[in-house]
C-alpha cells in the first residue's frame, strides 16, 4: 500500500478538529509519510471511505467515540483487516486486543505498539498520571490498592470546539473545576494502566490558558509501605525512565532544591513530558507532578510518536 516515493500512506480520519490538525501539520513538516485525505463532502460516506481505509497504511482516528467505532468496523470487514489503525479517541483505550500507545509506560511497550494493528492514543491526564504512578505501583513504593488522588489543570485547548471558542471569545471562566460527578472518561484508562485496583479520586480543572497541563498526585509518606523519603519515590522514577529522551525526571527532591511552585506552560509545543518529587522531610508530605504539553505529548505529540513506530520510520 505505499504510497508516492514509496512513503507509507496515512489518512487522518477527523483531521479538521484540533488533534487531527496537529497531527496533520507535523507529518506534513516531517515528510516522511504520505497524506491522504476524503473531499469534504465524502467524511461522512461510508463507501468512500472503505474504499480510502482499503489503500493506506495506516489510519488515525481522530473521532468522536461512536464514529472511531464505525470506522473501525469499516476497517474490520476488509481482507486482513484492513489498515493499522491507531485511535485517538478514548472508545479503545481499554479494550480487549488494543495496544495501548504510551511508548515510556514500560521497558516494551515501544516494541509492542511498533507491531501492534490496533494501538489507542492515550488520553493526556492519563500520561501524567501514569507516568508518575506506573513505576511507583511495580516497584511496591506505592500499593495497587491505596487510595490515590489525582489533581490535574489543563489548558482550555483540550476542552473541544465550544470550549475553544467561549475562551477565544472571552467568554471562558478564568478557572473551572469539573469531573465532580466522579466518572471522567480518562479514569479506566488511568487505574487500568496505573497498576492501581483501588478507582482513583481524579478532579480535572481548566484554567485561562490556551495549552500546557499539569498534573499532581499528593501522599503522606508515612501512609505508605516502609515510611519512604521523597528522594526514594524519585530514585524509582528516575531509573524507570533511564535513557527515554521525551520523558525527563527532574530532581530535587532529595535536597529541596525544587521552587515552591511551578507553572503548566513551560513545555507547550514540545512532545516532551516532565516529572517531579516535591517533598517535605518536616511534615513527612510528598507531591508527585507531571508537567507536558496537552496538544504535545498528551495529544498530537505522542500520535506521531506512535505513527512512527507503527510504520517503524523512528519516533
Amino acid at each position: 500500500m505505499a504510497g508516492e516515493n514509496q512513503r507509507p500512506t496515512v489518512f487522518i480520519d477527523g483531521e479538521a478538529g484540533t488533534t487531527g490538525l496537529g497531527i496533520r501539520a507535523r507529518l506534513e513538516r516531517d515528510r516522511r509519510v504520505a497524506l491522504r485525505s476524503l473531499p469534504a463532502e465524502s467524511r461522512k460516506d461510508p463507501g468512500t471511505k472503505r474504499a480510502l481505509l482499503a489503500e493506506v497504511d495506516l489510519v488515525v482516528l481522530c473521532l468522536p467515540d461512536a464514529a472511531a467505532r464505525e470506522t473501525v468496523a469499516l476497517a474490520d470487514e476488509l481482507p486482513g483487516g484492513g489498515p493499522r489503525i491507531l485511535d485517538a479517541s478514548t472508545a479503545h483505550r481499554v479494550s480487549p486486543g488494543w495496544t495501548y500507545g504510551f511508548a515510556e509506560m514500560t521497558r516494551g511497550q515501544g516494541r509492542a505498539i511498533a507491531s501492534a494493528r490496533r494501538v489507542a492514543n492515550p488520553g493526556c491526564y492519563p500520561t501524567g498520571a501514569i507516568a508518575l504512578l506506573r513505576p511507583l505501583v511495580e516497584g511496591g513504593l506505592i500499593p495497587a490498592d491505596f487510595a490515590i488522588s489525582i489533581n490535574a489543570v489543563s489548558g482550555y485547548s483540550g476542552g473541544g470546539k465550544g470550549m475553544i471558542g467561549a475562551y477565544e471569545a472571552g467568554t471562558g471562566a478564568a478557572f473551572l473545576l469539573y469531573g465532580l460527578g466522579f466518572g471522567h472518561k480518562h479514569l479506566p484508562e488511568t487505574q487500568a494502566y496505573s497498576g492501581l485496583t483501588r478507582r482513583p479520586i481524579f478532579i480535572p480543572s481548566v484554567g485561562g490558558f490556551r495549552q500546557g497541563m499539569l498534573v499532581s498526585i499528593p501522599l503522606h509518606l508515612d501512609a505508605l509501605p516502609g515510611c519512604p523519603e521523597a528522594a526514594d519515590l524519585e530514585t524509582a522514577l528516575l531509573a524507570w525512565y533511564d535513557g527515554q529522551p521525551l520523558v525527563q525526571v527532574v530532581p530535587g527532591a532529595a535536597a529541596g532544591a525544587h521552587a515552591e511552585q511551578i507553572e503548566p506552560e513551560a513545555l507547550n509545543d514540545t512532545d516532551r513530558l516532565e516529572l517531579r518529587v516535591f517533598g517535605s522531610a518536616e511534615h513527612r508530605q510528598a507531591v508527585l507532578v507531571a508537567r507536558l504539553d496537552n496538544l504535545g505529548k498528551g495529544a498530537s505529540g505522542a500520535a506521531v510518536q506512535n505513527i512512527g513506530l507503527m510504520l517503524g520510520i523512528g519516533s
